[in-house]
Order: C-alpha cells, then sequence, then structure tokens
C-alpha cells in the first residue's frame, strides 16, 4: 500500500480525478498486488481506493489469491482513458474513477475510492434487460459457474464480506455481480 506518486497523480488528473471529486487526490493509495490469472499463472496488478479502505481491500485480495481466484486483470482506470465501459468490456477489475453512477447524476461510491468491480465481463451489471458490459450477457447464468464468476455464498464474496464489503449481486432492483462498496450502494 502506498500513496499515489507525483506522475502517477499527473496521468489520473483530468481522467479518472478531477476538481470537484469528492476525495482528494492526497487521500487516494495504490494496492499493488499479484493475482491468479485463467491459465493458472499469476500478474501483477494495481488497484486505487480511498486510504481508509484499502487495507480491508488488501485483506480480501489476500484472500482471492489463497482461494487462486482467477483475475483478468487489475488496472487502474486511467489505463482505460477513465472510459469505465472500456474497462468493464476488457473484463479489468478496477477501484477509483471520479464518475456519476451510468444514467443518473448521483456520485458513484468508486468516486469515494469505495467500490471494486471484480471481473466485469463474468459478473456484468444486470437490470430489467439491460446488461453491462453487453458481451456480460454470456454470463448471466449464474448457476452455470464458471471460474472468476462471483456468487452467493462462494469464498470469493465470502471473502469481501469478512473484509467489511458488501456485494452488489443481493441487490433487489438491480444485479451488480462485479461490484462490491463499503457502504452497499
Amino acid at each position: 500500500i502506498r500513496t499515489v506518486s507525483s506522475s502517477e497523480q499527473e496521468a489520473m488528473t483530468g481522467i479518472s480525478w478531477h476538481e470537484g471529486c469528492p476525495v482528494p487526490i492526497s487521500d487516494l493509495r495504490v494496492l499493488d498486488l499479484v493475482h491468479w490469472t485463467d491459465d493458472g499463472t499469476t500478474q501483477p496488478g494495481q488497484i486505487v481506493l480511498h486510504k481508509d479502505h484499502v487495507e480491508s481491500a488488501r485483506q480480501a485480495f489476500s484472500a482471492l489469491f489463497e482461494q487462486r481466484f482467477p483475475i483478468t486483470s487489475i488496472t487502474p482506470i486511467r489505463a482505460y482513458n477513465g472510459d469505465d465501459d472500456a474497462s468493464m468490456a476488457a473484463d479489468n477489475t478496477s477501484g477509483f474513477n471520479c464518475r456519476q453512477v451510468p444514467g443518473t447524476s448521483r456520485v458513484s461510491e468508486h468516486a469515494k475510492g469505495m467500490a471494486i468491480d471484480i471481473n466485469p465481463l463474468r459478473n456484468p451489471f444486470v437490470r430489467g434487460t439491460s446488461v453491462m458490459p453487453p458481451a456480460g450477457r454470456d454470463w448471466l447464468d449464474r448457476s452455470d459457474i464458471r471460474p472468476g464468476m462471483l456468487t452467493a455464498g462462494d469464498n470469493a464474496v465470502q471473502a469481501f464480506r469478512t473484509a467489511g464489503w458488501r456485494w452488489g449481486g443481493t441487490w433487489r432492483s438491480s444485479k451488480d455481480y462485479q461490484h462490491f462498496s463499503i457502504t452497499g450502494r
């Protein structure tokens, strides 16, 4: 766990962070970690979160590593020019991104550094007939459990719950299978 370097701050400014964000850039931290991939190898990753929540995220990701839970990639959203849709389409796991909840004027929990999306292609957001990312339709059958999926009661969801994070897969009006947040929003 480390502070966001000056070069990282420069790369984030105007992309994933800007003036008016609900969290100052000085309150963000980078969690450098190693994760398992689908082919059984390990790969480095980085996730940006609020300083108050990065330790609990480290605990949860450590448990996922012990479980050999596969994650496609963990790359800060600035690598996708701040584009959440592009990051989701690439099945990229990410945290901080100063943005609104899609289709609303509400500030996302990601904008506060208090939310994480894991393998969003395999764990899509679903509301009615809307699926994000669209290719996530191939992963809607939650009874057809495949590596990297998050399902009710599984060890990965439990790891985040134990660390104090709440899962969007339990929401009532929509399902956000990729989403964990501190607040449950």
